[in-house]
């Protein structure tokens, strides 16, 4: 699956907006398939629900990821 990206960071959260189609504002990130993009949710945080965020990105063609930084 190809994916694009737009990833917005501040201090204290990160907004990554993930879409199966070419978007305006988004960068090319690449052809995924279930373990690379796996792999890729677990880089952005540990404790990420990975399949049922694989399942929504496959179903809507697009995930929205609000993750809080703890300092």
């Amino acid at each position: 699956m190809k994916i694009w990206i737009s990833d917005i960071q501040s201090p204290s959260n990160r907004i990554i907006k993930l879409n199966c189609e070419d978007h305006s504002g988004f960068k090319y990130l690449g052809d995924f398939d279930d373990d690379k993009l796996k792999d890729f949710l677990l880089e952005l945080q540990e404790s990420i629900n990975v399949d049922k965020n694989i399942k929504l990105l496959k179903y809507y063609g697009y995930l929205h990821l609000f993750i809080i930084s703890k300092k």
